[in-house]
């Protein structure tokens, strides 16, 4: 069960690392020290939900349409493939850097901005939903698929809290655009990995 654990933190943690409006929120918010265990929570636990909607109803999916799971698993794979692609560019173009500026709020006004940030970004739900469904499908149903999900959902909190409560560590380092094109180059490199690992599952 090790095998698809480090599979699905591997694979949730990859998707988690990019660039966005969300990491940048929780990382301001860290930064100020301001709910970031609540806001932390709220996040790991929509990603968990997602999560495990994902890796338990893809299977039903799967039954009553058998070829989803191969549609959904090139698709993925093209997904993964210009995603590398453009964080690979944004590595090679840098521009990227920290903006650590903004007010804390109260913890509702926190936790509604997080909400608005995760539940209306489509791209969380191809993520979850629809890639990392389709990943899990690769391994058996029972114990390892839900070894994979639990290593999925255990990439979320451990990538949320480390955010939140590193990230005055982190500022020092994230403010430099080099910082970022170094984990833009890391991000494409590992996305590309998982769509050539999908395809050969095939």
């Amino acid at each position: 069960m090790t095998g698809p654990a480090l599979t699905g933190f591997a694979t949730s943690l990859s998707l988690i690392l990019a660039i966005g409006a969300q990491n940048a929120f929780v990382l301001r918010q860290g930064l100020m020290q301001r709910h970031v265990f609540a806001l932390c929570l709220f996040c790991a636990l929509s990603d968990a939900a997602l999560i495990a909607a994902g890796v338990a109803g893809f299977g039903t999916l799967a039954r009553a349409a058998p070829w989803l799971p191969t549609a959904l698993t090139l698709g993925g794979a093209a997904f993964l493939l210009a995603y590398g692609a453009l964080r690979i560019r944004a590595a090679l173009r840098g521009g990227h850097a920290l903006a650590a500026d903004g007010r804390g709020g109260s913890v509702w006004a926190v936790l509604g901005t997080a909400a608005a940030i995760t539940w209306l970004n489509p791209h969380v739900y191809l993520d979850t939903l629809a890639l990392i469904g389709a990943v899990s499908m690769r391994f058996a149903p029972g114990a390892d698929r839900m070894a994979f999900g639990l290593g999925a959902v255990a990439a979320s909190f451990v990538f949320f809290f480390a955010l939140g409560y590193g990230a005055r560590l982190l500022a020092p380092v994230m403010a430099s655009p080099r910082a970022w094109r170094v984990l833009d180059l890391g991000i494409g490199v590992v996305m590309w990995t998982i769509a050539a690992g999908l395809v050969l599952s095939l």
